[in-house]
Protein backbone atom coordinates (compact mmCIF):
# COMPACT_ATOMS: atom_id res chain seq x y z
CA UNK A 1 0.00 0.00 0.00
CA UNK A 2 1.32 3.50 -1.14
CA UNK A 3 2.57 6.03 1.84
CA UNK A 4 -0.69 8.27 0.44
CA UNK A 5 -3.40 5.68 0.89
CA UNK A 6 -2.31 4.90 4.52
CA UNK A 7 -3.50 8.24 5.77
CA UNK A 8 -6.75 8.69 7.47
CA UNK A 9 -8.09 11.23 5.88
CA UNK A 10 -10.60 11.96 8.71
CA UNK A 11 -7.69 12.86 10.88
CA UNK A 12 -6.07 15.12 8.22
CA UNK A 13 -3.72 18.36 10.30
CA UNK A 14 -5.80 21.16 9.26
CA UNK A 15 -2.81 23.44 8.80
CA UNK A 16 0.23 22.24 8.11
CA UNK A 17 3.73 25.09 8.28
CA UNK A 18 6.99 24.31 7.04
CA UNK A 19 10.69 25.74 7.84
CA UNK A 20 12.23 25.39 4.32
CA UNK A 21 15.93 24.24 5.43
CA UNK A 22 18.43 23.42 3.77
CA UNK A 23 18.88 25.42 -0.16
CA UNK A 24 22.36 26.63 0.31
CA UNK A 25 23.96 23.23 1.95
CA UNK A 26 22.13 21.56 -0.97
CA UNK A 27 23.60 23.21 -3.47
CA UNK A 28 27.31 23.08 -1.67
CA UNK A 29 26.76 19.61 -1.76
CA UNK A 30 26.62 19.98 -5.67
CA UNK A 31 29.05 22.44 -5.80
CA UNK A 32 27.13 25.14 -6.80
CA UNK A 33 26.25 28.75 -5.14
CA UNK A 34 23.58 28.97 -2.78
CA UNK A 35 21.46 30.63 -5.00
CA UNK A 36 21.10 27.19 -7.19
CA UNK A 37 20.07 25.73 -3.85
CA UNK A 38 16.96 28.31 -3.64
CA UNK A 39 16.29 28.01 -7.26
CA UNK A 40 15.70 23.97 -6.77
CA UNK A 41 13.97 24.50 -3.68
CA UNK A 42 11.03 25.59 -5.85
CA UNK A 43 10.53 22.62 -7.31
CA UNK A 44 10.24 21.05 -3.77
CA UNK A 45 7.18 23.87 -3.19
CA UNK A 46 5.35 23.24 -6.30
CA UNK A 47 5.48 19.08 -5.35
CA UNK A 48 4.47 19.96 -1.73
CA UNK A 49 1.63 22.21 -2.61
CA UNK A 50 -0.17 20.23 -5.10
CA UNK A 51 0.48 17.00 -2.46
CA UNK A 52 -1.56 19.41 0.29
CA UNK A 53 -4.18 20.15 -2.37
CA UNK A 54 -4.58 16.33 -3.33
CA UNK A 55 -5.19 15.36 0.25
CA UNK A 56 -6.86 17.71 1.17
CA UNK A 57 -4.62 19.88 3.61
CA UNK A 58 -6.83 23.17 3.61
CA UNK A 59 -3.84 25.60 5.16
CA UNK A 60 -0.33 25.63 4.26
CA UNK A 61 1.99 28.01 5.48
CA UNK A 62 5.86 27.92 4.04
CA UNK A 63 8.57 29.92 5.36
CA UNK A 64 9.88 31.41 2.37
CA UNK A 65 12.15 34.72 3.72
CA UNK A 66 12.63 35.79 7.81
CA UNK A 67 13.04 39.34 8.80
CA UNK A 68 16.77 38.38 10.02
CA UNK A 69 17.20 36.87 6.18
CA UNK A 70 17.88 40.49 5.20
CA UNK A 71 21.00 40.13 6.90
CA UNK A 72 22.51 37.94 4.21
CA UNK A 73 24.81 38.70 1.33
CA UNK A 74 22.95 41.24 -0.80
CA UNK A 75 23.64 38.84 -3.70
CA UNK A 76 21.82 36.28 -1.92
CA UNK A 77 19.11 38.48 -1.16
CA UNK A 78 18.46 39.99 -4.34
CA UNK A 79 18.11 36.36 -5.97
CA UNK A 80 15.79 34.87 -3.23
CA UNK A 81 13.26 38.49 -4.46
CA UNK A 82 14.20 38.14 -8.08
CA UNK A 83 13.19 34.32 -7.65
CA UNK A 84 9.88 35.34 -5.83
CA UNK A 85 9.12 37.34 -8.62
CA UNK A 86 9.46 34.72 -11.52
CA UNK A 87 7.60 32.16 -9.40
CA UNK A 88 4.85 33.71 -8.69
CA UNK A 89 4.17 35.08 -12.25
CA UNK A 90 4.67 31.31 -13.30
CA UNK A 91 3.01 29.71 -10.73
CA UNK A 92 -0.35 32.02 -11.06
CA UNK A 93 -1.82 29.72 -13.95
CA UNK A 94 -1.00 26.90 -11.66
CA UNK A 95 -3.00 28.63 -8.54
CA UNK A 96 -5.75 29.38 -10.77
CA UNK A 97 -6.22 26.20 -12.31
CA UNK A 98 -6.10 24.07 -8.71
CA UNK A 99 -8.56 26.69 -6.78
CA UNK A 100 -5.69 27.67 -4.43
CA UNK A 101 -5.15 31.15 -2.79
CA UNK A 102 -2.45 32.78 -2.15
CA UNK A 103 -1.98 34.54 1.45
CA UNK A 104 0.89 36.52 2.58
CA UNK A 105 1.79 37.42 6.35
CA UNK A 106 4.71 39.54 7.48
CA UNK A 107 6.19 43.01 6.98
CA UNK A 108 5.66 42.87 3.17
CA UNK A 109 6.32 46.34 2.93
CA UNK A 110 9.83 46.15 3.29
CA UNK A 111 10.51 43.97 0.03
CA UNK A 112 11.58 45.78 -2.97
CA UNK A 113 8.61 47.30 -4.76
CA UNK A 114 8.72 44.97 -8.28
CA UNK A 115 8.71 42.14 -5.68
CA UNK A 116 5.73 43.59 -3.25
CA UNK A 117 3.33 44.79 -6.19
CA UNK A 118 3.97 41.30 -8.27
CA UNK A 119 3.20 39.79 -4.67
CA UNK A 120 -0.01 41.98 -4.42
CA UNK A 121 -1.30 41.07 -7.87
CA UNK A 122 -1.47 37.32 -7.35
CA UNK A 123 -2.79 38.01 -4.11
CA UNK A 124 -5.70 40.03 -5.76
CA UNK A 125 -6.29 37.30 -8.82
CA UNK A 126 -6.50 34.37 -6.45
CA UNK A 127 -8.10 35.65 -3.06
CA UNK A 128 -11.84 34.04 -4.33
CA UNK A 129 -10.34 30.83 -4.87
CA UNK A 130 -11.28 28.25 -2.05
CA UNK A 131 -9.97 24.63 -2.17
CA UNK A 132 -6.91 25.60 -0.46
CA UNK A 133 -4.97 28.26 1.45
CA UNK A 134 -1.15 29.07 0.55
CA UNK A 135 0.45 31.12 2.83
CA UNK A 136 4.00 32.33 2.70
CA UNK A 137 5.52 34.05 5.06
CA UNK A 138 8.17 36.99 3.82
CA UNK A 139 10.18 39.31 6.27
CA UNK A 140 8.42 37.74 8.74
CA UNK A 141 9.31 37.11 12.50
CA UNK A 142 7.31 35.97 14.81
CA UNK A 143 8.60 38.49 17.68
CA UNK A 144 8.29 41.36 15.06
CA UNK A 145 4.65 40.02 14.50
CA UNK A 146 3.87 39.87 18.42
CA UNK A 147 5.29 43.61 19.27
CA UNK A 148 3.41 44.76 16.66
CA UNK A 149 0.18 42.82 18.05
CA UNK A 150 1.34 44.57 21.20
CA UNK A 151 1.73 47.97 19.98
CA UNK A 152 -1.57 47.97 18.31
CA UNK A 153 -3.27 46.36 21.65
CA UNK A 154 -1.96 49.16 23.88
CA UNK A 155 -2.92 51.85 21.14
CA UNK A 156 -6.25 50.82 21.33
CA UNK A 157 -6.49 51.04 25.12
CA UNK A 158 -4.73 53.96 25.17
CA UNK A 159 -7.34 55.72 22.88
CA UNK A 160 -10.45 53.65 24.84
CA UNK A 161 -11.70 51.58 22.30
CA UNK A 162 -10.61 47.99 24.39
CA UNK A 163 -10.36 47.50 27.93
CA UNK A 164 -7.45 45.92 29.54
CA UNK A 165 -9.69 43.45 31.32
CA UNK A 166 -11.04 42.20 27.35
CA UNK A 167 -7.28 41.45 26.37
CA UNK A 168 -7.73 37.64 26.17
CA UNK A 169 -6.53 35.39 23.19
CA UNK A 170 -9.26 36.45 20.64
CA UNK A 171 -8.12 39.30 20.80
CA UNK A 172 -4.49 38.93 20.36
CA UNK A 173 -5.44 36.45 17.62
CA UNK A 174 -7.11 38.99 15.73
CA UNK A 175 -4.00 41.40 15.56
CA UNK A 176 -1.70 39.01 14.52
CA UNK A 177 -1.16 38.65 10.63
CA UNK A 178 -2.37 35.11 10.84
CA UNK A 179 -5.50 36.18 11.72
CA UNK A 180 -7.39 34.50 9.10
CA UNK A 181 -5.57 31.00 9.99
CA UNK A 182 -6.09 28.50 12.14
CA UNK A 183 -3.25 27.65 14.82
CA UNK A 184 -0.97 25.34 13.56
CA UNK A 185 -1.68 21.44 13.75
CA UNK A 186 2.05 20.33 12.41
CA UNK A 187 4.73 22.23 11.84
CA UNK A 188 7.80 20.13 9.55
CA UNK A 189 11.35 21.72 9.32
CA UNK A 190 14.22 20.08 6.73
CA UNK A 191 17.57 19.69 6.89
CA UNK A 192 18.34 18.33 10.18
CA UNK A 193 18.34 21.05 11.75
CA UNK A 194 16.09 21.01 15.38
CA UNK A 195 14.95 24.47 16.42
CA UNK A 196 11.78 26.83 15.47
CA UNK A 197 14.00 29.66 14.06
CA UNK A 198 11.59 32.42 15.12
CA UNK A 199 8.23 30.88 13.27
CA UNK A 200 4.69 31.42 14.64
CA UNK A 201 5.94 31.04 17.32
CA UNK A 202 2.34 31.96 18.98
CA UNK A 203 0.61 29.92 16.67
CA UNK A 204 2.36 26.48 17.33
CA UNK A 205 1.54 26.63 20.75
CA UNK A 206 -0.14 22.75 20.32
CA UNK A 207 1.86 21.62 17.14
CA UNK A 208 3.24 18.42 16.74
CA UNK A 209 6.84 19.00 15.76
CA UNK A 210 8.35 17.15 13.24
CA UNK A 211 12.01 17.15 12.11
CA UNK A 212 13.82 15.79 8.94
CA UNK A 213 17.19 15.21 7.39
CA UNK A 214 16.38 15.67 4.10
CA UNK A 215 17.42 19.17 2.63
CA UNK A 216 14.56 21.27 1.15
CA UNK A 217 15.29 20.58 -2.31
CA UNK A 218 15.15 17.18 -2.40
CA UNK A 219 11.90 16.95 -0.31
CA UNK A 220 8.98 15.51 -2.23
CA UNK A 221 5.23 14.45 -1.61
CA UNK A 222 6.23 10.82 0.16
CA UNK A 223 8.49 12.72 2.90
CA UNK A 224 5.38 15.07 3.41
CA UNK A 225 3.29 11.82 3.51
CA UNK A 226 4.87 9.95 6.31
CA UNK A 227 5.34 13.57 8.36
CA UNK A 228 1.68 13.32 8.36
CA UNK A 229 1.28 9.63 9.07
CA UNK A 230 3.63 10.24 12.13
CA UNK A 231 1.63 12.93 13.26
CA UNK A 232 -1.57 10.72 12.92
CA UNK A 233 0.24 8.49 15.33
CA UNK A 234 0.60 10.55 17.67
CA UNK A 235 -1.83 11.68 20.62
CA UNK A 236 -2.40 14.76 20.88
CA UNK A 237 -3.54 15.86 24.19
CA UNK A 238 -3.78 19.73 24.74
CA UNK A 239 -2.97 19.76 28.34
CA UNK A 240 -5.34 17.03 29.28
CA UNK A 241 -4.50 13.45 30.07
CA UNK A 242 -4.80 10.25 27.87
CA UNK A 243 -7.66 8.71 30.15
CA UNK A 244 -9.56 12.39 29.74
CA UNK A 245 -9.44 12.26 26.25
CA UNK A 246 -10.46 8.45 25.89
CA UNK A 247 -13.32 8.62 28.11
Amino acid sequence: MELKDQIELSKLPKHIAIIMDGNGRWAKKQGYFRSFGHENGTKAVRDIVEACAELPVPYLTLFAFSTENWNRPKIEVNTLMKLLVSSLKKEIKTLQENNIKLNAIGDLEALPKKAYDELEDVLEKTKNNSRMTLTLALSYGSREEITKTIKEISLKVKNNLISPQDIDESVINNHLYTRDLPDVDLLIRTSGEQRISNFLLWQIAYAELYFTEILWPDYRKKDLFEAILNYQNRERRFGKTSEQLNS
